[in-house]
């Protein structure tokens, strides 16, 4: 690339991601810069290249919240009910997420993962999965006794284990960019620094009747009014998604409740420790999966996460708070249905996020060489977590449109639940043939 290309292609990039843009025109818009959307955006680029995009982040880059704040884990597709949605969507997507790595030079480790009882109540659960991992279609799956354990892992203790070999670890900031730089190349546009606050329908003047949805939106930084007309709309709002589909009418429900995960972090003379993902068995009487051994790309290692609810949707510190959210939470009925009937548990929870002893003592049952003193606290994320009014986790992928001109030309992707990260560009090829459908591209 010669000094001149390289500087219009800068100049092309710096215009298209912070430029004011106001009256810009696009036959479709996607909201939101995670990595669902960017993986979408990517997708119908490629499918119609004579359609004009763009893509819609109220941060200053894309794959800035749950994209950019989670484990990196890359799952191979074990834990989801045979012939579920999610379990399709995994199996497919860690194949195609492998896939583009190696064609796009981004690194990853195929460091494996261990699930392992340690107590022996809990190896009829872990037989479960090795059965429902292979219908799946998982590869390579085996259970283990104590000594093959320790061959993967020294510093492990277990009953027995399922060894997941295709289990990876990568960093989904560096892929959702990656996305974003194809999608650009390829003539899309990003806009960021772009919240959006409302949809309406086009006045019918110059170019309305062409362009009949109006998306306003604010720059976060100076308050000023932005604007984008197009003719259709996705969005893919993770921690938002409620209230973006409440903007252009549609029912709040299944709601977006934010719940926080606080991990420890090994000091970096004790990261050999672990080799690779080392899990418990799930419980099925509490919601989440329980706290893990994850080493990550850039060498550290992460322990935990705990799960509490986060009084801020985009509170990433133990003190983080939100009145509003707060209020939207508390006040939701789903949410007290789930606390009532998990109150032991979240009251665990909450005590293991101030305590890093407590967390250590739970970790212990995998390593018990591992001490307080070799850890300290560590990142956090927050869960967009999808709940109906009666206390139920959505567990599956939720698509909303509304009535009416307006309402007729937006889809919302309500719920993408985890793995969606290691299911992107699955889930991507699937909301595609929704809009094409939707939207008779």
């Amino acid at each position: 690339m010669d000094f001149r290309t390289r500087i219009l292609t800068i100049t092309t990039f710096i215009y298209f991601t912070t430029g004011d843009q106001n009256d810009a025109e696009y036959d479709l818009a996607i909201i939101g810069g995670g990595i669902v959307g960017m993986a979408t955006a990517r997708e119908l680029r490629v499918r119609h290249p004579n359609i004009s995009f763009v893509v819609l982040e109220k941060e200053k880059e894309i794959s800035f919240h749950q994209s950019g704040h989670n484990s990196g884990v890359i799952h191979a597709g074990i834990y989801y009910t045979p012939g579920s949605l999610k379990a399709k969507l995994c199996v497919q997507g860690v194949e195609l997420l492998y896939d583009y790595c190696d064609k796009n030079n981004i690194p990853y480790n195929k460091c494996g993962k261990l699930i392992v009882a340690v107590e022996k109540e809990e190896i009829p659960r872990l037989e479960g999965l090795l059965e429902r991992g292979n219908q799946n279609g998982v590869k390579d799956l085996r259970m283990l006794g104590p000594k093959e354990i320790k061959e993967i892992e020294p510093n492990c203790e277990g009953l027995k284990a399922v060894h997941s070999p295709h289990t990876g670890i990568i960093d989904y900031k560096v892929v959702t960019q990656s996305y974003g730089q194809t999608f650009e190349k390829l003539g899309g546009h990003i806009l960021t620094d772009f919240e959006v606050t409302g949809f309406s329908v086009t006045k019918e003047s110059g170019h309305g009747i062409d362009y009949p949805v109006t998306i306003r939106g604010t720059r976060a930084d100076k308050g000023s009014a932005r604007e984008v007309k197009c003719k259709h709309v996705v969005t893919c709002g993770g921690l938002f998604s409620d209230r973006l589909a409440e903007l252009s009418g549609c029912n709040r429900e299944p709601r977006i409740v934010p719940f926080r995960g606080d991990y420890l972090l090994l000091k970096p003379e004790k990261t050999n420790l672990v080799n690779g993902n080392i899990y418990p068995v799930p419980n099925p009487l509490f919601p989440f999966l329980g706290v893990h051994f994850t080493p990550r790309i850039n060498g550290d290692v992460w322990l935990g996460p705990n799960a509490v609810l986060a009084f801020k949707r985009e509170g990433y510190k133990l003190m983080d708070f939100s009145a509003a959210d707060a209020k939207d939470a508390i006040s939701f009925r789903g949410l007290q249905k789930l606390a009532m009937r998990n109150l032991g548990f979240g009251i665990k929870e909450m005590y293991r996020g101030f305590n890093i002893a407590a967390q250590v003592k739970l970790l212990q049952r995998y390593v018990p060489s591992l001490k307080v003193s070799d850890v300290k606290r560590g990142p956090s994320g927050v869960r967009a977590q999808a709940l109906d009014r009666d206390g139920n986790l959505v567990d599956d992928f939720v698509f909303d449109a509304g009535e009416g001109e307006l309402g007729s030309r937006i889809l919302h992707v309500r719920n993408a639940p985890s793995p969606a990260a290691t299911s992107s560009l699955a889930i991507a090829k699937m909301v595609a043939d929704k809009v094409e459908n939707t939207f008779h591209l």
